[in-house]
């Protein structure tokens, strides 16, 4: 029992599992595998979801067709946001949250801003000391990843790799919730007056069962060693944060390699790094425009992937059914493995802005 919810967790827990598991139906364009068809790497990262993270989370289940990008996703998220460091769970979730705004990704607001919420209410109020007081300067930290003028990140150098890692997971996951997940975790047809009741259940199944955190590292069993790219120096300084990183960015520069040809993902690169952090359109005629000059049977993929990063929320079922009249194969790996690397090259040039303070870089160049 929690004594300040008046929650039994373990119904909690299972009720909540349930109901999550049952929204993976509502993943869209992928088929995801289901917990009881698991096998090999599939099942061991819904292992770890379960356990870590209380639930199966759908914005990780949803890269469930391309395996190592499920690992590379999985740990960004365990080693960034669960695994206990420097700084608390509840500043994370500010970041994840601020984060997921600033994306307007609605799915994730309200999952971490949930978070935030129940976290504030164990630790102490807004404005309080602890991580409540950080939202603030973790909001301005936030909006300035774009192309003006920095806020400095919040806390101190040695807590910047996990700042700076939430954020970035955050920003990548973001992207494919907006691809591939409705607006919101919750049916359609849960009653307004019974949502915030639910997402507190939701968050309460999120909290660790452990007061002392999972183990860091775990996550990065799931993939092979990897050399830490230079765009992702920020990490070093954590042992678990840079080696998720570093292994799930060899994952999904692999991933990206299969699904798109060398010139459209240098001119994928090219704009991602070039964009000032503001979503362009608001139609959706400069994907058109930007792909035109690749050969025709390149354009799909190409335009989806400068959507996903840039635009995620424009993306369409046309956009889809289009990239898999062209792409060789045309299955759910291939897609995913697309729009992953889409997301990733973006969220990785969003935390070179995110740590150009402090890091000293001026200008931040494409992955």
């Amino acid at each position: 029992m929690n004594h300040r919810t008046g929650l039994d967790l373990l119904p909690v827990r299972r009720l909540v599992r349930t109901a999550l598991r049952g929204a993976l139906a509502r993943t869209r364009y992928v088929a995801v595998v289901r917990p009881e068809h698991a096998e090999g790497t599939v099942a061991a990262v819904y292992t770890q979801a379960e356990r870590d993270f209380g639930v199966l989370a759908p914005p990780i289940a949803l890269h469930a067709a391309a395996p190592d990008i499920l690992a590379a996703a999985w740990a960004l998220l365990r080693e960034t946001l669960l695994v206990p460091g420097r700084v608390d769970r509840a500043a994370r979730e500010a970041v994840a949250a601020a984060v997921s705004e600033a994306n307007a990704c609605p799915y994730c607001v309200e999952v971490h801003g949930a978070m935030v919420r129940t976290m504030a209410g164990r630790q102490g109020p807004p404005g309080g000391p602890g991580a409540a007081g950080q939202d603030g300067r973790i909001g301005r930290w936030v909006r300035g990843s774009g192309g003006g003028p920095p806020a400095g990140p919040p806390g101190t150098p040695e807590e910047l790799p996990e700042y700076a890692g939430v954020a970035v997971a955050f920003h990548y996951l973001n992207r494919m919730v907006s691809v591939f997940l409705d607006d919101s975790p919750l049916p359609a047809a849960t009653p307004a007056a019974a949502r915030g009741t639910v997402m507190r259940m939701v968050t309460e199944a999120m909290r660790p069962r452990d007061p002392a955190g999972p183990l860091p590292g775990a996550a990065l069993e799931l993939l092979p060693a990897a050399p830490l790219p230079a765009d992702l120096a920020w990490a070093a300084g954590s042992p678990s944060v840079a080696g998720a990183f570093a292994r799930a960015a060899a994952a999904v520069e692999a991933g990206g390699a299969r699904a798109l040809p060398p010139d459209a993902r240098e001119l994928v690169r090219a704009r991602l790094a070039a964009a000032d952090g503001t979503a362009p359109g608001p139609s959706r005629a400069w994907a058109l425009a930007a792909v035109r000059d690749l050969p025709a049977a390149d354009r799909p993929a190409a335009r989806l992937a400068l959507l996903t990063g840039l635009a995620a929320y424009q993306v369409v079922p046309d956009d889809i059914t289009e990239f898999r009249a062209a792409a060789d194969p045309a299955d759910d790996r291939a897609l995913i493995e697309l729009t992953a690397w889409a997301a990733l090259t973006a969220a990785r040039l969003a935390g070179r802005r995110l740590t150009r303070s402090a890091t000293g870089e001026k200008t931040p160049r494409s992955p």
